[in-house]
This record gives C-alpha cells, sequence and structure tokens, in this order.
C-alpha cells in the first residue's frame, strides 16, 4: 500500500494545507510539526507560483508573500529534509505545472524520492495530459494524484480508475476559498469514484472552512481536504500561528472523527 493511502487506514483522514515560506520557512516548519502532533494525517505543502490559477484570493496572497520573502523551491526541498527526521505523516507537494517543468521534471520527482515524499498534487494538468508527470512519478514511488472536480462528468469514471494514493474530490466550482455553504451534489461524486474504482480513498477539498462542514463532508468520503482557513490563520497570526493552527487542525481532526 502507498503511504499516502495509508492516511486514510485509521478512519477518516484530516489533510491540511499551508504554503511553504509563509511567514518563513522556519515557521513552515514549526507548522508542519504541530499540525502532525493535533492529528493531521497527511500534509499538502504548497510550492509558491506566481499564477496559482486554481487558488482563491487568501492562498494567492500567500504565495505573494512567500515569494517576496525570497522562499525557491531547493530552499523548500531544504526544509521538507530537515523536518523528515521526526516528521513521519506522509507528506505530498501542491503546486503547479510549471513550477516542476522548470525544475526538471525527473530532476524533481528524483528529488521528491530522496526526501521521502510521498505525493505530487499538480491542479493545473488534465488528466489527458498527466502521463508526461505520472509516468516519472511511478518510476520513483510517488504518487500522481488526481482532481475530480463538478465538471467532469463523463470522465470522473476514467481518471477514478487509474488514480493513485488518493482521489482529490473538489467540492466546488471556482478557486479554492472558504464557503459557508457547499451546494455541489458532492455525494453523487463520490459514489461514482467508489463504483469505478473501490480501492481508492476519497478526499473532498475547497471550500470547507469549519468543523460542522468538515463532519459533513467526511461522512460522504473518507477525508477532508483544508487549506484557506488555515492559511488565513497564518495570515493573520504570522510567525505566532503554530499555536493556533495546531488547535484549529486538532478540532477538525476531532469534527471529521466524530462522522465515524
Amino acid at each position: 500500500m502507498s503511504r499516502t493511502k495509508e492516511a486514510f487506514a485509521s478512519g477518516k483522514a484530516f489533510i491540511p494545507f499551508l504554503t511553504c515560506g509563509d511567514p518563513d520557512l522556519v515557521t513552515t516548519a514549526a507548522l508542519v510539526r504541530a499540525m502532525e502532533k493535533s492529528g493531521a494525517d497527511l500534509i499538502e505543502l504548497g510550492i509558491p507560483f506566481s499564477d496559482p490559477v486554481a487558488e482563491g484570493p487568501v492562498i494567492q496572497a500567500a504565495n505573494i508573500r512567500a515569494l517576496s520573502g525570497g522562499v525557491t523551491t531547493d530552499r523548500i526541498f531544504e526544509m521538507v529534509e530537515e523536518i523528515r527526521g521526526d516528521v513521519k505523516i506522509p507528506l505530498a507537494f501542491m503546486t503547479y505545472a510549471n513550477v516542476v517543468f522548470s525544475y526538471g521534471i525527473e530532476r524533481f520527482v528524483k528529488r521528491m524520492a530522496d526526501l521521502s515524499m510521498d505525493g505530487l498534487i499538480l491542479p493545473d494538468v488534465p488528466y489527458e495530459e498527466k502521463e508526461e508527470f505520472a509516468s516519472i512519478c511511478r518510476k520513483y514511488d510517488i504518487d500522481f494524484i488526481s482532481l475530480i472536480a463538478p465538471t467532469s462528468n463523463d470522465r470522473i469514471k476514467r481518471i477514478a480508475s487509474s488514480a493513485e494514493g488518493f482521489i482529490y474530490c473538489v467540492s466546488s466550482l471556482g478557486v479554492t476559498g472558504m464557503r459557508k455553504e457547499i451546494t455541489t451534489d458532492i455525494g453523487g461524486i463520490v459514489a461514482l469514484i467508489r463504483e469505478s474504482n473501490p480501492k481508492i480513498p476519497c478526499a473532498i477539498g475547497f471550500g470547507i472552512s469549519g468543523p460542522a462542514q468538515a463532519a459533513q463532508m467526511a461522512a460522504l468520503s473518507d477525508g477532508v481536504i483544508v487549506g484557506s482557513a488555515i492559511v488565513k490563520i497564518i495570515e493573520e497570526k504570522g510567525p505566532q500561528a503554530v499555536p493556533f493552527v495546531a488547535d484549529f487542525v486538532k478540532e477538525m481532526k476531532d469534527a471529521i472523527s466524530g462522522s465515524l
């Protein structure tokens, strides 16, 4: 079993996201350690990009702050190397195709493997073009995580049938960001995914902002992904964000565990 899939082995998985280097890489490392202690099952590490097309204003602003602070892909790799001494849960990078392509796809993925990274998420790579990245990920035992959106329609079965690690199920149309209400028929989408590939876990992300929503989405799926709500805390608290994010992660993990 892949390590990303193992994150779902003991119940509903809570998957927090943060942007590396916001406000700085020392704080990012502290946040990752705190999230693990608070119950995170897998953590998405965002590598900032100048044009993050899938992101709403909160995460876009975090990307700008991180890049303005001088964060580079290599500096993020160095941070991961340092935290991997004691952080044991699965980690996945979430970034954009251009970041990986400009670094060199094989060079990037090999470096991931050397750092004991577990998954790669590229939201701007459509299913039809994923093999350029996925084939190299398979060579190095990295899961290339597929996304399924409400607009995937007749492509859902095809995407699900060849998915690796877990499926990132996008709850809402549009970009990332906190939403008061999620109105998509997410249960129907998850049912179709499970029909197509019963062995692949499915985690719901985009728009989940609080414990009640998290519990609602966890009841429909195998896990919940939360980004903007965490990044907002980091924006407000800066280097002092660590205990506040730790408390939020614990609250969310407790909420989804109650949906079992």
